[in-house]
């Protein structure tokens, strides 16, 4: 089922998520909806906390050289724990919460993390390149922080200029 995505400044994106404890049924149909959301909207990310929902579960599926997202690829990461980060990389990134709006942010180049599937099992895995990048930013959302947050004073400003300017329009 797609599922309604929160959009900037909704409060719920703020909240920080919780673990999961029940690999279940429930949990199961939670990452389906996600999936189609993420796929439905265009995205190769998402944290559940976008569709109102506080749980430490986000998807990655990136896009393959030929444009599609080949489900096979998708990974389902549960409970994530960075255990590592090196380097420094610096990459355009966009939010399905911040429509419309891209920046550069700056992020670690490699990461190594813990974190459990679908059924509970546990994974530790390095990522780098765009994974790397696409992991740091779905674990902000589950922390209740958004790519706009690590905007140097003068981007920010010009974001929120914009992004009012941007709603005043919308309505």
């Amino acid at each position: 089922m797609i599922r309604e995505i929160l959009v900037y400044p909704d409060k719920r994106l703020r909240e920080p998520s919780q673990d999961i404890t029940h690999f279940d049924a429930s949990l199961h149909a939670l990452l389906q909806d996600m999936y189609d959301t993420m796929i439905h909207k265009e995205g190769i990310g998402l944290a559940a906390i976008q569709i109102g929902v506080a749980s430490n579960v986000l998807l990655i599926n990136l896009v393959e050289e030929d444009g599609t997202q080949n489900k096979e690829n998708l990974y389902e990461i549960i409970n994530p724990v960075v255990l590592e980060k090196n380097g420094i990389t610096v990459y355009q990134e966009g939010c399905l919460s911040v429509p419309g709006y891209y920046e550069e942010v700056e992020r670690a180049e490699r990461i190594k993390i813990s974190y459990r599937d679908r059924d509970g099992k546990a994974h530790e895995k390095e990522f780098t390149d765009l994974m790397a990048i696409a992991i740091q930013h779905e674990m902000d959302h589950l922390s209740g922080r958004l790519f706009i947050e690590k905007l140097s004073y003068l981007k920010r400003k010009k974001f929120d200029k914009e992004w009012k300017k941007k709603q005043k329009v919308g309505k």
